[in-house]
């Protein structure tokens, strides 16, 4: 097992679980018909899904990932079942105008299967059409585009924009690794975001956040709210911040504190410094991840670990990219620190997969 990755993705774990506990307190102890007054509430219970998720990322790291290309068709279809079960009325669950959950005992997102079922799928299908086929339309990017197009078409109207963001790239970025035309592949591309540029004119609550996202202090009170006391986060952190636990704005001013806008409250306590040293421990988690994709003993390992390694990228760096004004605020989790259950347990088990690859690469030999 690669223990650098593994040693990385602790550290990531640990260092979420204190900044969850620094950024919920406050709405914990006000959420009183949620939580009772426990200012631990949502420490405690990631608390839980994170020793659960070290579990699973062994189990899935002892797991011959080779096997995986079984369940890449039954788990794409698993998913679009439940995406749809979302839009059906009186099935999904709604939140803050969004309906992205679905209870089945245990309430959880669709959309977090549906990103890593894309990324076996996708790594399966490179894997079966060869290099040759990848270099046609037919093989190389109709399927995928067909399997995008339908992934978005369903989370479209939940509405998730974030999520069809890291789906799209996603998708876009293996196709490329797996040798598609470049031509088409460019073409896939401009499609993409003419797509998003279309769902963000057709949605009326994405344009609206555009309008917002350009100057969100023009309409302070109303939509612009949660950019701007984002915005009033990140600045007020200066170089060092104010002190883990002393940030300000979590205080009932920032809106989802403890979720997609965790890295506001770590910019603020921790400063320029605290933000950058998280970021560096992202980006060597990243380059492990590739490393390990490079190094896989066979063309579906390098995919699959290349696959789950771009999807953590994607997401950390569109969250991030949110938080810091640089796109229009839609809900995008940021990997390991965000609450969660659904979304750590996958990145946990993804994170396995990607161990279960390292196992599988030859030792040096000895000279």
């Amino acid at each position: 097992m690669d223990l650098p990755f593994f040693i990385l993705i602790l550290l990531l774990l640990g260092i979420g679980l204190i900044m969850l506990f620094s950024a919920s307190y406050v709405q914990a102890i006000n959420d009183v018909k949620l939580t009772k007054g426990d200012g631990a509430y949502f420490f405690k219970r990631q608390g839980v899904f994170a020793a659960a998720g070290v579990v699973a990322m062994l189990a899935a790291s002892r797991f011959d990932y080779r096997k995986f290309h079984y369940f890449a068709l039954p788990l794409l279809v698993v998913s679009i079942v439940l995406l749809i079960a979302v839009l059906i009325p009186g099935v999904g669950v709604t939140r803050n105008e969004a309906t992205r959950w679905l209870n089945l005992g245990v309430e959880f997102q669709p959309s977090e299967v549906a990103k890593f079922a894309e990324i076996l799928c996708f790594a399966s299908m490179i894997t079966l059409f060869g290099p040759k086929k990848m270099r046609t339309f037919r093989y190389g990017i109709l399927p995928f585009i067909g399997i995008i197009a339908v992934l978005a078409g369903l989370l479209a109207p939940e509405p998730h924009l974030s999520a069809i963001v890291i789906v799209g790239a996603t998708g876009l970025i293996m196709v490329f690794l797996g040798g598609a035309n470049l031509a088409w592949l460019v073409g896939m591309g401009v499609c993409g975001v003419g797509g998003v540029v279309g769902l963000i004119f057709l949605l009326p609550h994405a344009m609206a956040r555009v309008k917002v996202w350009l100057d969100p202090f023009s309409d302070f009170r109303g939509n612009g709210w949660q950019g701007a006391q984002s915005l009033m986060s990140v600045g007020s952190g200066g170089l060092w911040g104010l002190g883990l636990g002393q940030g300000r704005q979590k205080h009932l001013f920032l809106p989802e504190p403890e979720n997609d806008f965790i890295f506001a409250v770590i910019c603020e306590e921790l400063g320029m410094v605290g933000a950058v040293l998280v970021i560096a421990v992202f980006a060597a988690l990243i380059l492990r991840g590739y490393q390990i994709a490079l190094r896989a003993p066979d063309r579906f390992g390098t995919l699959l670990a290349a696959g789950i390694t771009t999807q953590l990228a994607v997401q950390t760096i569109f969250n991030m990219c949110v938080v810091t004004g640089l796109v229009p605020v839609t809900g995008a989790a940021l990997p390991f620190f965000s609450y969660g259950g659904t979304s750590l347990l996958m990145l946990m088990g993804e994170a396995g997969i990607v161990l279960g690859v390292s196992r599988r690469i030859p030792a040096p030999e000895q000279g």
